[in-house]
Parts: structure tokens; sequence; C-alpha cells
């Protein structure tokens, strides 16, 4: 989807996390709600994750997105380091 067509959570989640890992080389944050904008899928991919166990780099996720997620009802998270 491009920038234009993404939902003000979507853009609002991806904003947030752009300025959280200004190293990322992909973040996506997807609304998987149907539309009431209450539950996400985000895919990000950084150098920021390397040497970190799973859940240690989703922590970084979910401490990135504090606020947001009080908002949320649920949030699935795939984290990845660029391929060397």
């Amino acid at each position: 989807r491009s920038f234009a067509s993404q939902t003000d959570g979507e853009a609002r989640v991806t904003r947030v996390l752009r300025e959280k890992f200004p190293r990322a080389s992909a973040i996506k944050g997807v609304g998987i709600s149907g539309g009431c904008g209450a539950m996400y899928e985000i895919h990000i991919e950084s150098e920021d994750f390397r040497e970190k166990r799973t859940v240690q780099q989703h922590q970084m996720v979910n401490q990135a997105l504090s606020e947001e997620i009080k908002s949320m009802h649920g949030l699935r998270i795939f984290t990845s380091t660029p391929k060397a």
C-alpha cells in the first residue's frame, strides 16, 4: 500500500517506529482489525536487532510503541536483521 492509503493509525505506528529505529531498513505497520484501528501487525528490519534474541527484539518494539499500545487490542510483531 502507498503511504496515502494508510490509515491514521498505521501512519502513526510507522512514524513512531521510524523515529525510534532510525537505522531500520524496512518498517511496515498494517492494521489487521478490519478498520477499528485496534490491532496491528508490524514488520521491522533493523541492525538494532543484531545479536539480540527474538524476545529482546520484541521488547524493544513494545517499548517504542508504549503509548500507542495503550489503545490497541492486539499487536503482532515480526522482527529481523538485514541480510549481510
